[in-house]
């Protein structure tokens, strides 16, 4: 139980630290604005890098974790996040400062796959409970930095954006220590510190079905997310209401936490199983169309409620690979899964852009959001539940 624990708490603060130094950036990007001379279309490049390095540097998380093990791959993309976040701070040109922002997001993208297999080990027939647990870090490490970045840390250290990196580049480190001395007496995840042995597979069967399925699974809610923080200040602006961007943003972020912490309690109900994702996508697409159609205090309701579901969706989707794969296959295809749906949260972004210009309305870069919903809605019951994993009746199957 002593060991249960400290893995849990293990898993919580590598969620905390993946997602500090990524949001230590909202906060302070006027500054850099001002600072660095960006214009808007540099300012957009560096919020989309984080994104895409998401989806490209996860298969080399895949293939760090079959030639050094997930512990290794862990404390390693800790130690870059949190070295390249601090780096950032010293830059004095875009270019540089989109060089370490690249730095420090590989970092984060090769630790993502190394989540699963510790999950699957540590965990056995628990993998939704822990799954949740890392989710629910993550979302509280996407809250910290919002939260305390401009009326807390900033004063602190004379207005200097800086040094912020500086500063939220510290946790991951911290946490990159505590993995490397406490994992490896984590007793059933002690393996994941040793170099495996023999040949490993570590790119991905792209021809597998349930690769793909995880993947558009968790793409849909991924490129909602990301395409709502982007448009909606904008419909909002075209609408007159500039005033509500702050609350509808926050109702956004902030309304994820209530379901992490609720589905630490419930997730076994909920895990296996088609029809909460099927739920949650029909709900999001009646809260996609009503922000689409609204521009008052409802707009705030329906986008806190859409972080709600999206945080269901999130948790559920990234047990998926945990749950269902085989443990030889576990890192790889939550690699994959990563690279797929950061890809198309891309992909998803860009669409709603081009919705707008075409459409010649804001609320039309609503439309290509409904289409990833429908994911949510049409995936989940394809996904094989129930099965055979080794005799085990938990499972998908070997992917």
């Amino acid at each position: 139980m002593r060991q249960q624990w400290t893995a849990a708490g293990l898993l919580w603060l590598v969620g905390v630290a993946l997602r500090i130094t990524i949001l230590a950036t909202p906060p302070v990007i006027a500054m850099i604005q001002a600072d660095l001379g960006l214009n808007g279309t540099q300012v957009g490049i560096l919020s989309a890098l984080p994104v895409l390095m998401f989806s490209t540097a996860a298969l080399l998380g895949s293939l760090l974790i079959a030639r050094f093990g997930a512990i290794a791959t862990l404390v390693v993309g800790l130690l870059i996040a949190g070295v390249g976040s601090a780096l950032r701070g010293a830059m004095r040109d875009v270019f540089m400062l989109y060089a370490t922002t690249a730095l420090m997001s590989a970092g984060v993208a090769v630790v993502h796959p190394a989540l699963p297999p510790l999950v699957q080990r540590w965990f056995p027939k628990r993998e939704g409970f822990a799954s949740a647990i890392y989710t629910n870090g993550l979302l509280v490490g996407e809250t910290l930095p919002v939260m305390l970045t401009i009326p807390l840390l900033l004063p602190l250290i004379d207005g200097s954006w800086r040094l912020s990196f500086v500063v939220w580049g510290l946790p991951p480190l911290a946490v990159a220590l505590v993995a490397l001395v406490l994992a490896p007496r984590l007793g059933a995840g002690a393996d994941a510190v040793e170099k495996p042995v023999g040949p490993v597979r570590w790119w991905p069967d792209w021809r597998s079905k349930p690769v793909w399925q995880f993947g558009l699974v968790f793409a849909s809610v991924n490129s909602i997310y990301f395409a709502c923080n982007s448009f909606l200040p904008g419909h909002l602006t075209a609408a007159g209401r500039a005033d509500l961007i702050s609350a509808a943003l926050t109702a956004l972020n902030f309304g994820q936490l209530p379901a992490s912490f609720l589905l630490l309690a419930t997730v076994q109900w909920l895990e296996r199983r088609a029809w909460p994702f099927m739920v949650c996508g029909v709900l999001e697409l009646v809260c996609i169309a009503g922000m689409a159609f609204t521009a008052d205090a409802s707009t705030v309701l329906f986008a806190g409620v859409l972080g709600f579901l999206g945080a269901v969706v999130f948790t559920l989707g990234f047990a998926l690979p945990a749950l269902l794969g085989s443990r030889e296959d576990v890192a790889r295809i939550s690699a994959a899964m990563f690279t797929i749906s950061y890809c198309a949260a891309v992909v998803v972004s860009v669409a709603s852009g081009a919705a707008w210009d075409l459409g010649g309305s804001p609320r039309f870069a609503f439309l290509p959001m409904a289409f990833a919903a429908l994911m949510m809605i049409a995936v989940p019951p394809t996904i094989r539940f129930q099965d055979t994993r080794k005799g085990d009746t938990r499972g998908a199957g070997t992917v």
